[in-house]
C-alpha cells in the first residue's frame, strides 16, 4: 500500500481523476518514447523526415549520370570534371509525418484494480505521445471519445498543440465518468470513433490507437484495415493485471465483482478457477492481439497497475540487453 501511494506521488495523480500536473509532467519524459517511422512517411507537405522519394530536398542523397530533365543547376562540375562524364547531385525530399491520437474514454476503461484506471493510464499515454511528438517538430492531431461524445483535435504544431490536447483529454475524462456499460452501444461507440479517425488521419501519419480494445468489432477492424493502407498504425493495449490473471492469495477468499449491472462471485485462491480464469484472459487477450496483427497493426502492450515511465524504462533496458 505504502508502495502504491509513494508512485501515485511521483506521478503526481490520485489514480482516478485527471489533472494538468500530472499530464505536464511528461513533458520532461518525451525522450522515453520514440517515434522512430517504421516504414517511410507518406504525407505530401515539406518536414522533418527523410523519404526515399528523391528530389529537391535538402539532404544530399547521391551524385548520378545527368539524364535527360534533370535541372542543370544541379549538375556536380566536380564529379563531371573528374570523370568526364555529366553528374547531377540528387537531393532526399523530406516529408511532414503528423500524429495522430485515438484514445478510448468507454466504460471500460474506468477500471482498475491496482495503481491507476486503464482511463488515467490511456491519458499518460496519449500525453508522452503527444509531447514527444512536438518535441521532435510533428503536428499533433487528437480524436478522444467516451462512449456519448467525441472532440476532435486538428493536427497542430508546438507546445500550443500538447496542451489543447491535454485539455480535452482532461475535459472528456471527467465526462466518462457518468457513463455505464452497455455492450451494443460501447460497441458502436468505438466503431464510429474508428470510423472517424479513418476520415481525420491525414495520409503518411502516424496513427497511436490508445484502449483496451474490449470493443474491437468487425466493423471497426475494417475502419482501421483502411486506415493503414496510408498511415503508420500501432496499437497500445492498455490493460489491467487483473485482466491476465487473478489476485494470488495464501487462503480461499469470496470476491463479488460486477461491471454496473452483472454481479459475480469469484474464489480467490481455488487453483482450478485461477487456472480457468487465466485460460479465459488469454484467450480473449489473443483474439485481441490476432485481429490487429492480421491488419498490419503493430502491437504494445502497457499495464494500468505500473507507472509509465517505470514499464518504458524497463523495455528500454531489455533492449540495450538483448544488443549486448
Amino acid at each position: 500500500m505504502e508502495n502504491v501511494k509513494s508512485q501515485l506521488i511521483k506521478l503526481q495523480s490520485n489514480g482516478v481523476t485527471l489533472s494538468t500536473a500530472e499530464l505536464l509532467r511528461y513533458q520532461q519524459l518525451s525522450k522515453l518514447f520514440s517515434l522512430a517511422p517504421k516504414r517511410m512517411p507518406q504525407a505530401k507537405l515539406a518536414g522533418s523526415y527523410l523519404t526515399k522519394h528523391k528530389g529537391r530536398g535538402m539532404e544530399f542523397d547521391e551524385a548520378r549520370h545527368y539524364q535527360p530533365g534533370d535541372d542543370i543547376r544541379a549538375i556536380d562540375w566536380r564529379v563531371t570534371a573528374r570523370t568526364g562524364k555529366t553528374h547531377t547531385k540528387v537531393y532526399r525530399e523530406e516529408r511532414e509525418r503528423p500524429v495522430f491520437l485515438f484514445c478510448d474514454y468507454l466504460p471500460s476503461m474506468a477500471f482498475g484494480t491496482q495503481l491507476l484506471t486503464k482511463a488515467v493510464q490511456a491519458a499518460h499515454v496519449s500525453s508522452l505521445i503527444s509531447w514527444s511528438a512536438a518535441a521532435r517538430g510533428d503536428k499533433v492531431g487528437a480524436l478522444v471519445f467516451n462512449q456519448q461524445q467525441h472532440k476532435e483535435i486538428k493536427p497542430l504544431t508546438r507546445k500550443k498543440a500538447v496542451l489543447h490536447v491535454c485539455h480535452e483529454l482532461m475535459s472528456l475524462h471527467e465526462q466518462s465518468t457518468q457513463y455505464m456499460p452497455d455492450k451494443a452501444r460501447d460497441e458502436k461507440a468505438f466503431a464510429d470513433a474508428c470510423a472517424r479517425a479513418r476520415r481525420l488521419a491525414r495520409p503518411g501519419s502516424l496513427v497511436y490507437l490508445v484502449s483496451d480494445f474490449q470493443h474491437l468489432g468487425t466493423q471497426a477492424i475494417q475502419h482501421l484495415s483502411h486506415i493503414t493502407r496510408h498511415c503508420e498504425v500501432r496499437a497500445i493495449v492498455v490493460n489491467d493485471p487483473i485482466e491476465h490473471a487473478l489476485p494470488k492469495t495464501s487462503s480461499l477468499q469470496t470476491v463479488s465483482v460486477s461491471d454496473g449491472k452483472n454481479q459475480q462471485r469469484w474464489v480467490l485462491g481455488d487453483s482450478k478457477e485461477q487456472d480457468q480464469y487465466k485460460q479465459w484472459r488469454d484467450e480473449h487477450n489473443r483474439t485481441i492481439y490476432e485481429m490487429l496483427r492480421k491488419n498490419n497493426i503493430a502491437r504494445f502492450s502497457v499495464s494500468a497497475g505500473l507507472p509509465l515511465d517505470d514499464q518504458l524504462q524497463s523495455m528500454q533496458q531489455e533492449k540495450r540487453l538483448e544488443l549486448n
